[in-house]
């Protein structure tokens, strides 16, 4: 069974021009010692993705509308709120794009992690 199932992932945000869908029916799956890389233009949705995994994509605007992400086969779209802040952090984490919370170049991982 893989660590990690994401199935038709759709994340949407209502703007004053509409609804865009900023992550249109993403599914991959990650296997336990893998690694994935997402990549893609500016814009494509590759952080809304993993913000959408993570259950922190901001409503509103935001909104995810459907899919499953299955984490060790549980589905975090389904799982109370209130147990989000377990699984954040000590199973599964996100390393973001702002500069004073990214990872420094200098230092392993591990130094910076661990």
């Amino acid at each position: 069974m893989p660590l990690l199932q994401v199935r038709d992932l759709v994340t949407v945000f209502d703007t004053e021009d509409g609804v865009v869908h900023a992550v249109d029916g993403v599914s991959f799956e990650v296997e336990a010692g893998s690694t994935l890389g997402i990549v893609g233009e500016s814009g494509c949705g590759k952080s809304v993705s993993a913000m959408s995994i993570m259950r922190l994509v901001p409503s509103p605007p935001g909104r995810i509308e459907s899919g499953s992400v299955l984490w060790k086969g549980r589905d975090l779209l389904t799982v109370d709120p209130r147990e989000l802040p377990e699984i954040r952090g000590r199973e599964i984490a996100m390393i973001f794009q702002d500069p004073m919370t990214s990872l420094n170049p200098v230092f392993t991982i591990r130094k910076q992690l661990g």
